[in-house]
């Protein structure tokens, strides 16, 4: 208990999160430039190019899943049938998620690593992320649909990137939050007046679903995908997570229901296939409230092992990164002159600012990322 006591403490230290954001932001940089070497090699050979910037991309995103899963200690539970378990990671899909939390893409992420999808998995996400560093630039080459939220200009767009996965050599999971937006009250207000407007039924736990979005995804993912995963987060105990908690070390335990619904199964015309959608928003509102009531998800429960890739990532960028630094500062120190000593504490000094500088940067650029996923 003493030991996991300290160990908590060490967690919320400004040293630890230096390193972790300093390791994170440098090593995004040389991902970024290394994805960049690729370009020649589109021409040549695309399915490579495709299959080097998925293990390219995996190193970006597996860090922060290895923050939520071995920094965090996060626990992820899934609720599903035992016959379509075997399934997922094995097939493309379509990922339909809630959106009522900070830490959604994280949590999303993390179920993706665990089947084995996080390297090659895909969004719809605004055109602005796609200027993020790191995150947003990594996005870029492994060919994420952006739109820029102006439904005449952008379905030409999405639509074309949507085609162009059709010769996708990995599997995939294409994540979706319908909703557009993080819920909030403010929102959820607003959003339920305009249900009332359109005679469409009130929902308690989710913003209406944004429709088009997710008819011309499963419209131009025929034949490449072959089912859509109805995916409902939840956390316990009322706990909402935060990016700030999870870097303090803060465990939290999410609870995910996810059906498995064969892509054939939905209507191929728009109207219909947006009537379905809403239909779907309606049972997920359903699975909130029997969630609120029992503190449980319907349907039996697995936990998919945690894979150590993420970690041994996280680990080797860690070492690559930050002991060679030690290392440096140990010898300069030990070398006994008094000038070199100086030097030293005048390079840790700039090491704090630049460590500061590197936070300030790397988190901001995650919460970039946050606030243009909420808005």
């Amino acid at each position: 208990m003493i030991k996991m006591g300290i160990l908590q403490v060490l967690k919320t230290q400004l040293l630890c999160h230096l390193i972790i954001c300093y390791v994170f932001l440098v090593s995004g940089f040389i991902i970024n430039l290394l994805q960049l070497c690729t370009l020649p090699l589109w021409p040549i050979n695309k399915q490579l190019a495709r299959k080097i910037n998925c293990r390219l991309g995996y190193s970006i995103s597996s860090q922060l899943v290895a923050l939520l899963e071995w920094w965090s200690g996060t626990e992820c539970t899934l609720y599903t049938d035992p016959e379509s378990y075997p399934l997922y990671g094995k097939e493309n899909a379509i990922v339909v998620l809630n959106h009522n939390f900070e830490i959604d893409f994280m949590t999303g992420w993390t179920f993706c690593e665990r089947f084995g999808v996080l390297g090659s998995s895909k969004v719809l996400a605004k055109k602005e992320l796609s200027y993020v560093p790191v995150i947003g630039w990594m996005w870029y080459f492994l060919e994420i649909v952006f739109c820029k939220r102006k439904w005449e200009e952008d379905r030409k767009t999405v639509v074309q990137s949507l085609r162009n996965l059709q010769d996708y050599p990995e599997n995939f999971w294409f994540l979706l939050h319908c909703e557009g937006t993080r819920f909030t009250e403010k929102k959820h207000k607003i959003s339920m007046e305009v249900a009332e407007k359109k005679g469409l039924p009130k929902l308690k736990y989710h913003l209406l679903p944004r429709t088009k979005g997710f008819c011309v995804t499963a419209q131009n993912l025929r034949g490449k995908v072959t089912a859509v995963y109805d995916s409902t987060l939840n956390f316990r105990n009322n706990e909402m997570p935060t990016l700030l908690g999870v870097l303090n070390g803060k465990k939290y335990h999410a609870d995910l229901y996810v059906r498995r619904i064969p892509l054939e199964t939905i209507p191929e015309d728009e109207s219909e296939c947006a009537a379905w959608l809403h239909k779907l928003y309606q049972e997920k509102d359903e699975f909130q409230e029997h969630y609120r009531q029992t503190g449980r998800f319907p349907g039996p429960i697995t936990s998919p092992p945690r894979r150590p890739w993420a970690l041994l990532n996280w680990l080797f960028w860690v070492c690559l990164l930050v002991y060679p630094l030690c290392m440096l500062l140990l010898q300069m120190l030990l070398s006994g002159s008094t000038f070199t000593v100086f030097c030293t504490c005048v390079f840790c000094l700039a090491g704090g600012q630049l460590g500061a500088i590197a936070v300030s940067i790397s988190t901001t650029s995650i919460w970039i990322y946050c606030m243009l996923v909420d808005s």
